[in-house]
């Protein structure tokens, strides 16, 4: 099933992921990215390693503004846990952290985001 056209215009789709870069709403990001409903940022982290509070100052500030209540955490090549300091820190502010590998987080971001939910990712590049 094609869900492009149930996506809003303006909003920011996944087409593709791999080789380090990711296309999103035909542009082409290089590294790692955090996708907004309605942006794609530069995310200047390489691994489960360099996912910190200050990285995700952009989604407490998207969670402030009432703009995203899930984060989707696309954490590489596999799954990884999320330091549970962190997710506390985000649930705070009204986020749920969902861990996954960056495949599955993008295909998840696409879905969420044709059923309207105010959903963001944090995708390490792979």
């Amino acid at each position: 099933m094609d869900v492009t056209p149930l996506i809003p215009a303006g909003r920011q789709i996944i087409e593709t992921y791999g080789d380090g870069r990711f296309r999103i709403a035909n542009t082409l990001h290089e590294g790692s990215v955090l996708v907004f409903p309605g942006q794609t940022l530069a995310w200047p982290v390489a691994d489960m390693a360099g996912l910190t509070a200050a990285s995700l100052n952009a989604v407490s500030d998207a969670a402030k503004k009432g703009e995203i209540e899930l984060l989707l955490v696309g954490c590489g090549a596999r799954m990884a846990m999320i330091p549970r300091d962190l997710r506390a820190a985000l649930r705070a502010e009204g986020v749920v952290l969902e861990p996954m590998d960056t495949g599955a987080a993008a295909r998840t971001f696409n879905v969420l985001m044709a059923e309207g939910r105010r959903v963001a990712a944090a995708l390490i590049a792979v």
